[in-house]
């Protein structure tokens, strides 16, 4: 029987889960088995892993709500099943996902911000329309985050999420149809057991703005609430992320972000732009780097690999609607 917390948890953050997240040690298997005890009531959904550390992560996305942390897991479940086509091959050496990570998708902070949470960042004009479809990068964004919910201290703490828009053309905005969109929303907002305390865009154009609009009604209030609209304001970044914290792009004082530094940590040691890799995300040097905190400091420039015929899959979405167009 599981009665303490489990191990990888500092004090402060065994506090903050009591406080914050309705943690208790004392029930902690009870409320593990309650929860698994509902899977009966959805034999539509295949369950493929049940076991208490799984299970944990998404009772502390839902604050201990044994009824919203059932909901969270069914449609975590429901959305791969819904989605097959997106996770199969879901793995650091599949070529579409390693490319979208060797291009900076997403790009993923050693130190956490002041709050403990890890900061994702995403460079929006980076994303090269002949290399990576969006769905491409959202199987790279929903692998690294696979990858570090792992980490316990992750689960309680949680993620931020920075986009810079800075030099996102019209015609590259054109390509982020609703429909894709909104599959994003549903993989990350409704299906994945993270918690995301501010998804922060900077520098963003009108159509930007547009698009913003167009999606809102998809999101949660709770989310809506965590988004914040900088422009070029960065000042107004740092009163909710430390400069300490941020990179030179956003005004921060640590060095420049370095693009293949995350993709490096996934693929392994011998990680070099040239190589390839049949490493699996399970690898062992994963778990300890990206989970325990470590992580190559030497600086290597941004992967200028061949580029690979994109294979875009899923045609339909990619091409249906655009959300903005020109006539």
């Amino acid at each position: 029987m599981m009665n303490h917390v489990p191990p990888g948890l500092s004090s402060d953050t065994t506090d903050k889960a009591r406080l914050e997240l309705n943690e208790n040690p004392d029930t902690l298997h009870r409320d593990i088995q309650q929860v698994r005890d509902m899977i009966v009531t959805r034999p539509d959904i295949g369950f493929l892993r049940t076991d208490d550390d799984f299970i944990l992560r998404f009772l502390r996305a839902r604050k201990f709500d044994h009824v919203e942390t059932f909901r969270l897991l069914a449609q975590y479940f429901q959305f791969r099943q819904q989605n097959l086509d997106m996770f199969q091959s879901f793995k650091v050496d599949d070529p579409s996902i390693k490319r979208a990570l060797m291009d900076g998708f997403p790009g993923v902070l050693e130190a956490p911000d002041q709050h403990g949470r890890k900061i994702l960042i995403l460079f929006a004009s980076n994303w090269d329309q002949s290399r990576n479809s969006f769905i491409d990068i959202l199987r790279a964004i929903l692998l690294s985050l696979e990858v570090l919910i792992e980490n316990p201290e992750l689960q309680i703490n949680g993620f931020t999420l920075i986009i810079d828009w800075s030099n996102f053309s019209f015609k590259q905005a054109s390509k982020l149809t609703p429909n894709i969109l909104k599959l994003a929303i549903e993989g990350l907002q409704d299906s994945f057991p993270a918690r995301f305390g501010g998804i922060h865009f900077v520098n963003q154009p009108w159509y930007i703005h547009a698009m913003y609009t167009i999606i809102k009604p998809f999101l949660k209030d709770k989310t809506r609430k965590r988004i914040f609209l900088h422009g070029n304001n960065l000042n107004s970044l740092h009163q909710l992320i430390q400069p300490e914290c941020l990179p030179s792009e956003f005004g921060g004082t640590l060095p420049p972000y370095d693009m293949g530094m995350w993709a490096r940590t996934l693929l392994g040691p011998d990680y070099n732009d040239e190589t390839e890799y049949t490493l699996t995300y399970d690898a062992l040097h994963v778990r300890e780097s990206c989970c325990g905190g470590g992580g190559e400091k030497d600086m290597m420039k941004r992967s200028q690999s061949t580029v690979e015929a994109a294979a875009l899959q899923q045609m339909d979405r990619e091409t249906s609607t655009p959300l903005l167009a020109l006539d």
